[in-house]
């Protein structure tokens, strides 16, 4: 889309025929050796579809349990394992991995590269996943529970949990080396790989903010592995750094997850960025509004997002000067995002606009992240967050961001592309219910919570008083729904991939790009001569 909406590709030799060619391997080699970017975008792809329903079914264990106040289903320590669990699992193991999955699958695709730059590196970053999976689940059935201490993992608390936390900080450590040997990959292929012609500038949006996602990865990841190994040093060899026993500071465990932690809710929102971009201007049928300030606006956002960690940590007790610091400078991110939604309108203004399924989620996406956008700017001012902190109104706002933002554009994305990975078209009606399931449930889920942070409701507690019954009774009824509607997704991406009416080439009437040159479904091998962009 984006800039790549005026480029023609004068050379497509994009496919080889099998003849040519030796094909795809079969049976179970081609998936545990696969270095092929298609096999390894669906290998990511389906592992975080897994993870989604695993964490899935933790939020629903919990909201169960907060459906009535009183006891009723799990004891407050199983609560608390389940809360960081779901966190845990939906931002590691569901949300990055299939943002790593569009990246294999599509960019490629989109630069007229034959395949990701270090193919056998590619292969070994997915396959550090499952195990690490596996170590996070397991710490379940281990002596003690799983880690209870948040998502944010926060010390004292952590140094104080059994071995289930040990198996939650390797589980982080090996998703973490995977997440950085996905973005070297990804920052080698776009910068060297791209088809001649191709410059910069005129890189599709998708491209452009993955690029900088890959940045940021590489930048953060590290800082959280610093984090988590002193936690390991203070919970087995005698160090304190955390530890206030021993004269550590708990707050500076604080102060290094928030560094890696704000540029990591970036990293899981600037892909969905991108594919928002690519999706608006394919069913408007015009050029995307504002190209340059786009990326622009993406880059200041990737930047602004390293120094306002502390917004999250009102709380703790800083000074004036801090306070003022971080929470003018959280406030400026709302320009740039501010530009990107405006660019967005700007470019549906006056469009020959038509409402399939990708384009429903992309401007649900729009209406329904703004939103979230607007109650950020809220938690940003110090007084109201000093008094919102810790309450239901942080998990409403985090999740009409991560949830509206990143899962909605995932949907975008899947949805877009679905024609161009299987050859088929899927079910378009089927596509438009799981939206609309999907856009009503989640409200209906999320948004009572703000009323419910208002008056005073404190996340992460397995019980309440019965002043809160009503709106979490709601809460849960939503949260369940939302649940079932994402089987309906399930479904379609099942029919679809088994068969359905033959896609073509091009499979949306307003869309351009490379990746719409090559055949539905796209090749096992393609673009082995590059396509020469021609503006």
């Amino acid at each position: 889309m984006s800039a790549a909406t005026d480029l023609h590709p004068a050379s497509a030799a994009h496919v080889g025929s099998e003849a040519d060619h030796h094909g795809p391997p079969h049976g179970w080699r081609r998936w545990v050796y696969a270095t092929n970017h298609k096999d390894i975008g669906t290998m990511y792809l389906l592992f975080s579809l897994v993870m989604f329903f695993v964490g899935g079914l933790n939020a629903l264990l919990l909201r169960s349990e907060l459906f009535q106040p009183g006891l009723q289903i799990v004891q407050p320590e199983f609560f608390n394992q389940l809360t960081t669990m779901h966190g845990l699992i939906m931002v590691f193991g569901a949300i990055m991995p299939a943002w790593v999955g569009f990246a294999n699958w599509q960019l490629p695709l989109m630069i007229g590269a034959s395949d990701m730059a270090f193919a056998r590196m590619n292969n070994f970053s997915f396959w550090l996943l499952p195990p690490a999976a596996l170590l996070l689940v397991a710490s379940y059935f281990v002596p003690g529970g799983a880690a209870a201490a948040g998502w944010t993992i926060y010390a004292p608390l952590s140094i104080q949990m059994g071995p289930g936390m040990d198996f939650g900080i390797f589980a982080l450590h090996i998703l973490g080396a995977s997440s950085i040997m996905g973005s070297i990959n990804i920052i080698t292929t776009i910068l060297n790989m791209r088809a001649p012609g191709m410059t910069l500038m005129r890189m599709p949006l998708f491209v452009w903010t993955w690029l900088i996602t890959a940045y940021l990865l590489i930048a953060v990841m590290p800082v959280l592995a610093g984090a988590i190994t002193m936690l390991l040093t203070d919970r087995h060899f005698g160090t304190s750094f955390f530890n206030a026993a021993g004269g550590g500071d708990p707050v500076m465990f604080q102060h290094i997850f928030w560094f890696f932690g704000h540029p990591e809710v970036y990293i899981l929102i600037l892909p969905g960025f991108g594919i928002v971009s690519e999706i608006i201007p394919t069913f408007a049928r015009k050029r995307l509004f504002g190209y340059s300030s786009m990326v622009y606006a993406t880059a200041s956002i990737a930047i602004l997002s390293f120094i306002v960690w502390a917004h999250h940590m009102f709380a703790t007790g800083m000074p004036a000067a801090g306070q003022l610091f971080f929470m003018y400078a959280t406030m400026l991110i709302a320009v740039p995002t501010g530009v990107k939604v405006f660019n967005w309108v700007a470019t549906m203004w006056r469009g020959s606009m038509t409402f399939e399924t990708p384009m429903l989620f992309a401007v649900g996406f729009v209406f329904v992240f703004t939103i979230g956008g607007l109650t950020g700017i809220i938690l940003s001012i110090a007084p109201l967050d000093i008094a919102l902190h810790d309450t239901y109104y942080v998990v409403a706002h985090f999740h009409y961001t991560m949830v509206a933002g990143s899962l909605f554009s995932l949907f975008a994305g899947a949805y877009y592309w679905l024609p161009k990975w299987t050859g088929h078209y899927y079910n378009e009606k089927l596509g438009k219910l799981h939206f609309w399931l999907s856009m009503i449930f989640f409200n209906v889920t999320f948004f009572p919570q703000h009323f419910l942070g208002l008056a005073g409701m404190p996340r992460r507690y397995a019980d309440y008083p019965m002043q809160f019954a009503d709106f979490n009774a709601i809460s849960t009824i939503g949260a369940f729904g939302f649940g079932l509607s994402q089987l309906l997704f399930v479904y379609v991406v099942y029919k679809c991939v088994k068969g359905g009416a033959q896609a073509p080439a091009k499979v949306w009437e307003g869309a351009t790009g490379l990746e719409w040159t090559v055949p539905s479904p796209a090749p096992f091998h393609t673009f082995e001569k590059p396509p020469v962009v021609e503006q």
